[in-house]
């Protein structure tokens, strides 16, 4: 998540998202687990580590201690963490993204696939192919050969004026901003629908979304190429709003 300005982004979402993924994980939720007992933590955490003026925050919650695969209770411990973040990360991408397609592996599409959590071997995997192939970002498919999502972000595509981003049954992760973004009130219609290989490839553009970022505009994929003019107005839309 995002600190700025001694304020976290989005808490409500990302609050939401937190006590969601708690519940379906079966983990025992003490009733002083709020909101607001959060956000302390991490504005303070920010504070004494001079990160309050920009900051990236993980929040990462584990059980105690017991068991091996069978937990032996469910009881909540959490670390948080918070780094110095860069201004440039409240910019938008002045040159277009290249992406492709992870090929080693496929997302799983189940009732635990949207949660952010640390089992994140695809993830990794893809991310050092991108490196590899010295392209931005790498494109992770569901089994059914659609689009989940990308190594660190949700995708959208614009097309014919209307932007699309995969259902969370297609395997993608439960990101705050791809949320922010479905329930704002936009000059654009923004809906769930499952993407294919065809869809990227004749979309009017492509970007990627996540709380640190915000949104990043995609250049190019495989031999299609994309402009950035939604990109540019939600970008301005997004910072408004902060």
């Amino acid at each position: 998540m995002r600190v700025y300005q001694g304020k976290v982004l989005l808490d409500d979402l990302h609050f939401e998202r937190l006590m969601a993924s708690l519940h379906l994980l079966h983990f025992e939720v003490p009733n002083n687990f709020t909101k607001t007992y959060f956000t302390r933590l991490i504005t303070d955490l920010c504070a004494r580590n001079n990160h309050d003026s920009l900051a990236r925050v993980r929040l990462t919650f584990f059980r105690a201690d017991g068991g091996l695969y069978e937990p032996a209770n469910n009881h909540a411990n959490f670390i948080i963490q918070s780094w110095d973040l860069s201004k440039q990360s409240l910019e938008l991408n002045e040159k277009g993204l290249v992406l492709d397609i992870f090929p080693d592996a496929r997302k799983v599409s189940d009732k635990f696939s949207s949660i952010k959590s640390n089992n994140c071997l695809p993830y990794i995997m893809a991310a050092m192919y991108a490196r590899q192939h010295r392209i931005n970002e790498t494109i992770l498919l569901n089994p059914s050969g659609r689009v989940a999502d990308t190594t660190i972000a949700n995708l959208f595509i614009v097309s014919k004026g209307k932007l699309f981003t995969p259902p969370l049954t297609e395997g993608c992760v439960c990101g705050v901003m791809r949320k922010h973004l479905l329930r704002l009130d936009l000059p654009f219609q923004a809906s769930e629908k499952p993407i294919t290989v065809n869809d990227l490839e004749n979309a009017d553009e492509i970007f990627l979304t996540n709380a640190i970022t915000g949104i990043r505009w995609v250049g190019s994929f495989r031999e299609s190429s994309y402009g950035n003019a939604t990109a540019v107005i939600l970008h301005e839309i997004l910072h408004e709003g902060f």
